[in-house]
């Protein structure tokens, strides 16, 4: 059975010395607890950093947590201090971090960083390649591991791979300020499902690949040169009945077990019925918005003097990073908020905040959780924000109010919450107050509605999804092996091509023979092409005809020295060697004034396009065009040619970048099979790129061997990844 292996920075168990012995203790939280069963259920290992810095203990300590590790199926990647210090404290959270979270401002694009992040990826990707075997699956996650996909699957191209990503993957206009942005995108594109918190950063990832790399994009799946890649949203969940379990526990704990939090709540709450307690739990990070927090808290306090002495703000603000200046100068100002806020709507009995600059236990973020009447998460950019789940998890008496951040990416599955701009600090002040207002019946009923969701989806559940996405990208690209022409394909269709006495072979031109070209007239043959059509021109057992979209004084230019049949215009034109131009069916001309101002107008108001006029067609290119724009453009003119055409016998053919309006009725299928009436043969072979060439392979007889070049679904008997394997594939027929 194939094992399943995860990669992540950090290993889910946390290492301590007592009595000069290593202790293993398990990790709690969402990933470590999610993921655990995953890599242990199928034989896999968990491959990460323990911790620990390689120079800081000798070899023999290393053994011992190696194998202390090991028991736990646990592989421990080493790093030193100045791997750590410039791949994760440097690059991942001084370039990666700020710029996917929109504060551009902060990320530092260091050349040396960057050099180590590569090095440290290549790290992991070793260790990795050395357990992995062919069939396998390993699941990549989070930012510090970008370049691990393209690492292990270019060494190991029949392993599975999947990544996720924790946080937000920011628009194109912020991604491309990277320096090295196609060498991540390259990086994350070796894994083969990719999966995103939300559908927004999945759409910004896939906007990213159309525009800086290029590929080819249906819906959510990617082809590349060699396989489908496809992009999904998996939020998050959270453990939902620990947090409920717990919270169920408070309800009915003796007196003499509360701890001192729990206690203090309770007096606070019984010294006055009315009392309202708002909680605010996030990590002391620039995304996560706290200085608008308190302005808000701060202007609902000068809004409604008649609350002071009722309610009062939780903030809990766990240290994070507090080595850098940017975070520095942010708990600065926060201490200074806090200080002014409390110093104006304080008294000698009220603290309007409580503030505790501290991580705590997980009992006691339950007892917060349980005891306060709304949760106040306001971050300015989040990837998910879990604080929310456990929340809403927490609240066994289905009461309390989520006042929630429209950035947050849980604001996608909690549309019961009060959703706010977290930087409007009016917003914030009125959510508050509708908060602090809100009939108990209704909070009941929002809250009964996010309790059944989360619970429903929660964090095994997000596992369960996320593998249910390798199955299916698994499937989709069996698909295309199993219809892939591979070397004993090959050399059992050569026995036959040798075998056969008279053969005829149908040739795309574009995306076939030749790859596209932004402009179409530098697509002219290479000498590799001219070869290889003479090679198959010369065996007088062949009957060559290259069958194209493309104009018949293009191709008689480009092919008119070669002992080729040219078919031109989907099979408007067809013309024999030593002949002149034929046009089989009759086709006219007449509508094309009444398409060509359209045309033109789309032109005009799309840059980067043109229109080619053919003797029997009209096409809009628009590869040269912004991808985005120019497929949103191609949409409404689809639609602008439909009304305009009405029930004329024309036709619009959607290629690759392009939009052709042609006569009815002719295309390659028909024209192809007009051809072999007069060409009987006992090896008939066709091979194509487009939707355009499927008439060929749906028309031509049973026995014939049809070929699609590229990944996408097909007719055709078989496939080949790309024109490169097209022409080796022709070069062996010729004996080369």
């Amino acid at each position: 059975m194939s094992k399943i292996h995860i990669i992540s920075n950090r290993l889910p168990y946390s290492i301590s010395e007592e009595d000069n012995k290593y202790q293993l203790q398990a990790s709690v939280g969402g990933l470590a607890t999610g993921l655990s069963s995953v890599y242990k259920d199928f034989g896999g290992k968990w491959i990460g950093w323990s911790g620990i810095s390689s120079e800081s203990i000798s070899k023999e300590k290393q053994q011992e947590i190696d194998q202390l590790l090991l028991a736990e199926d646990c592989l421990s990647v080493p790093l030193t201090t100045q791997e750590v210090d410039l791949y994760y404290e440097g690059f991942s959270n001084n370039t990666i971090w700020p710029l996917f979270h929109y504060f551009a401002q902060y990320a530092d694009f260091n050349h040396d960083e960057w050099e180590v992040y590569k090095a440290v990826n290549l790290k992991f990707a070793k260790a990795a390649l050395e357990i992995l075997e062919e069939g396998d699956t390993i699941w990549v996650n989070d930012y510090q591991l970008l370049l691990v996909p393209e690492m292990i699957k270019s060494r190991m191209p029949n392993v599975t791979i999947g990544f996720f990503l924790h946080i937000p993957f920011p628009s194109y206009e912020v991604f491309r300020l990277l320096p090295w942005r196609n060498e991540m995108m390259e990086g994350i594109l070796g894994a083969d499902l990719i999966g995103f918190h939300t559908y927004d950063y999945e759409r910004h990832f896939i906007s990213c690949v159309r525009r800086l790399i290029g590929h080819e994009i249906n819906l959510n799946q990617i082809s590349t040169d060699d396989r489908i890649i496809l992009v999904d949203a998996f939020p998050m969940g959270i453990d939902y009945d620990k947090f409920a379990g717990m919270a169920q526990e408070l309800r009915y704990i003796n007196e003499n077990k509360k701890s001192k939090i729990h206690l203090e709540l309770d007096k606070f709450l019984g010294d006055q019925k009315d009392r309202k307690l708002i909680l605010s739990i996030d990590r002391l990070d620039y995304s996560k918005g706290i200085p608008q927090r308190l302005k808000g808290f701060a202007r609902y306090m000068e809004q409604h003097p008649e609350m002071k002495g009722k309610v009062s703000l939780i903030l809990l603000a766990v240290p994070s990073r507090d080595n850098v200046e940017h975070y520095q100068l942010l708990k600065k100002e926060v201490d200074e908020l806090v200080g002014g806020i409390n110093g104006q709507y304080g008294g000698i009995n009220y603290t309007p905040i409580w503030y505790f600059y501290r991580s705590l236990p997980f009992n006691n973020l339950v007892e917060l959780y349980h005891k306060s009447d709304i949760a106040l998460i306001t971050p300015v950019r989040d990837g998910m924000n879990l604080v929310a789940k456990e929340y809403v998890a927490s609240r066994s008496d289905q009461d309390g109010v989520i006042i929630l951040s429209e950035m947050a990416g849980v604001a996608k599955e909690m549309g019961e919450a009060l959703i706010i701009n977290p930087n409007n600090e009016d917003e914030i002040a009125d959510a508050i107050n509708t908060a602090i207002n809100m009939p108990l019946a209704e909070q009941k009923e929002r809250m009964k509605h996010l309790q059944t969701r989360l619970k429903r989806y929660d964090l095994f559940k997000w596992t369960s999804e996320f593998m249910k996405g390798i199955d299916k990208v698994k499937s989709i690209q069996q698909d295309f092996y199993a219809k892939q022409i591979t070397a004993s394909v090959s050399d059992s269709l050569k026995k036959i091509y040798l075998s056969a006495e008279k053969r005829v072979i149908f040739l795309d031109y574009d995306g076939t023979l030749s790859s596209f070209k932004n402009d179409p007239k530098m697509a002219y043959p290479d000498e590799e092409l001219k070869h290889i059509i003479k090679g198959l021109s010369r065996d007088k057992k062949n009957i060559i005809t290259i069958i194209s979209g493309r104009d018949k004084e293009t191709l008689q230019e480009w092919l008119n020295d070669f002992k080729v049949n040219l078919i031109a215009e989907h099979g408007v034109w067809i013309r024999a060697v030593g002949e002149d131009w034929d046009m089989p069916v009759v086709a006219n001309k007449t509508w094309m004034e009444t398409i060509r101002p359209l045309l033109e107008t789309f032109v005009d108001n799309t840059p980067g396009t043109f229109i080619e006029e053919k003797n029997f067609s009209l096409v809009w290119h628009y590869r040269k065009a912004e991808p985005e724009h120019g497929d949103r453009r191609a949409l409404e003119l689809v639609d602008e040619l439909t009304n305009l055409i009405g029930n004329e016998n024309i036709e619009i053919m959607e290629g690759n970048k392009v939009i052709e309006v042609k006569n009815g009725g002719i295309n390659k299928g028909y024209a192809a099979n007009h051809f072999l009436l007069s060409n009987p043969a006992d090896f008939i072979m066709a091979m194509g790129d487009d939707w355009t060439d499927e008439f060929m392979f749906k028309e031509l007889p049973e026995e014939a061997i049809t070929i699609k070049v590229g990944i996408k679904r097909t007719s055709a008997n078989y496939k080949v990844k790309s024109v490169m394997a097209v022409r080796v594939l022709l070069k062996k027929l010729i004996g080369e």
